[in-house]
This record gives structure tokens, sequence and C-alpha cells, in this order.
């Protein structure tokens, strides 16, 4: 079944972009990621131009993330507070991440930059979740310590010695503000450039930067990337106008019952194992977009109309 994208101008197979939104929407429910780190490289694989991937995954990412909220909010997972605050500090690096967007386009780098941008992230991203999982699977082999594991998380030093503390009661917190808002920036400006939910990057931070606990971390980072990405999305199509309404719709239809079949999942999978086919999918993905910036595009030239 033929779909033409009239943003993309192109002819794509909708059923195959619903099945990625559907994959997408599991790895929500399943990690509190919006699963916008495999979309955006799958639709550039597709064929689809970086800059209309980027902005119609932050879409997409979008209405995963509806659902998964809505999942762990009846399970008590989710600490609106300590989201709050992050999202507030996700939307200043929203805007920030447009006037980025929108100068690394005007001199022709935008594409080359996402490219890059992902390859570094998931790289690192992917090998320290592939580590910690084989050390907690076999202590023994990749000098885990199955002690250490199971001990309570405390928050990095560096978050300890900011100012100003606020008690965050269902995280069990009790940390400067500044860290969760300085964490939001981040994960803002990068959503804009690269159309991710941020969540990949979002709960280790949550994890093992502040300190959260395990049982918020997954519902929290939804609600997060939620606000941050309706942002993103309306900063999109306002300023960079590369938002393909067909697209990220195909790809929300698939996304939204994803998210619900994912949080099912997660409820009785080991999440070591599960760590681990994210990490063993996230390194994939990486090595097929270096492989991509390292060979001789079919058009070394293309022309645009302005």
């Amino acid at each position: 079944m033929d779909v033409y994208l009239p943003i993309a101008n192109l002819a794509v197979n909708g059923l195959l972009i619903v099945a990625l939104g559907a994959a997408t929407g599991i790895l929500s429910g399943l990690f509190g990621v919006g699963g916008g780190f495999l979309t955006t490289p799958l639709l550039i694989f597709y064929g689809i131009p970086p800059t209309v991937a980027a902005a119609s995954a932050a879409t997409q990412v979008t209405g995963a993330s509806v659902s998964g909220v809505f999942a762990h909010s009846r399970n008590q997972g989710v600490d609106y507070q300590i989201g709050g605050v992050i999202v507030a500090g996700g939307m200043i690096g929203a805007l920030i991440g447009s006037l980025l967007f929108n100068l690394l386009r005007d001199i022709g780098q935008i594409d080359v930059v996402i490219n890059i941008l992902y390859v570094l992230l998931l790289g690192s991203i992917g090998g320290f979740m592939a580590r910690e999982s084989l050390q907690a699977l076999w202590p023994q082999h990749f000098g885990g310590n199955s002690a250490h594991t199971t001990a309570k998380r405390r928050h990095h030093p560096w978050v300890a010695s900011l100012p100003y503390r606020w008690r965050f009661y269902r995280s069990g917190l009790y940390i400067s503000p500044l860290a969760p808002l300085i964490l939001g920036l981040g994960v803002g400006i990068l959503t804009m450039l690269m159309g991710v939910g941020g969540g990949f990057i979002m709960v280790p931070a949550m994890l093992y930067v502040l300190g959260m606990s395990a049982r918020v971390v997954v519902g929290t980072s939804l609600f997060n990337i939620l606000f941050i990405t309706m942002l993103v999305t309306m900063v999109h199509a306002f300023t960079t106008h590369a938002v393909d309404i067909v697209l990220a719709g195909l790809l929300l239809l698939g996304s939204v019952i994803g998210a619900q079949l994912g949080t099912k999942i997660a409820g009785f999978a080991k999440p070591e194992h599960l760590r681990l086919v994210l990490a063993a999918i996230v390194l994939v993905i990486a090595l097929r977009m270096a492989f991509g910036l390292g060979i001789r595009p079919d058009e070394v030239y293309s022309v645009v109309n302005l």
C-alpha cells in the first residue's frame, strides 16, 4: 500500500511505516524511551530526508509517550514533581535547539550533523548499556558485582554539590532542582536536532546521575518526553516546516498500540535481558550509520530551489 508523503516528496509503503511505529511504541513501553532514536535512523535508511525524518519522528514520539504515561500512571510510576522541572529545562533546550537547527540547515550541514550525533550518542549509550547488562547477567566473567547492583542508587557527587535543595517524595530524592533542569535542557536540544525523545539518555541519567528510584524512572521519562516532543513538534512546524503530517500519522497509528503492548511485556520480562536487547539494537544502528558516513553518496551534489 503506497502512500505519498507531501513534505518528503516521495511514496512509501504505508504498512511498513505503521509496523515501524509499532516497534518503536513497544520500546517506549518497555524502556521509557520515546523510540525516536530508532525511528529516525530507520526512516533515513528507507530514504526519508534526515530533516523530515527528525521532525516527523518527534511528532510520533509524542503519541507513543501519551499511551505509555497513562499506563505507568495507573501503577503510581510517574513522579510529576521532578518531571515538571525536567520539562521546564526541556522547553528552554528546545528553543535553543531550534536556533542551532536553522543555523546548521542554512549552512548546509544539518544532515551530516544529525548522522554524526547519532553515531556518537548511540555508540556510547549502547556500549554502556551492554556492559552493565553483561555484568549483571554474568558477573564472574565481566567483572560485575551482584551485591553492588542490588544496592540503593545514590546521586552523582556533582548533584550533591548544587545549592537550593528540594525534596522529591515519589523519587525519594533530596537534591537541587538545578540538576533535573540541566538534564531537561540537554534533552530538549537533542530532541530538536535529532527527533529523539531523549529517553535513551534520560533513563540512564535519572538512575545513575540523579539517583531516582527505579520504579518511577520509566513513567517519569515518558512524562517528560511527552511535553518536550510536543513543544519540539510545534517549533518544527512553525520554523523549519519539516513535519510531514502523513508520515507522522502513520507512525502514530502503530506506536500508540505498541506502547501498550510494551508496558505489558515489561511487567514480566527480566530487566537485564531487556537492556541487553536494547543495547544490541542501539549498537547495530550506530554501526550502520557510521558506515553510511564513510561511503560515497549516490548524489554528490544536490540543488535546492530557494
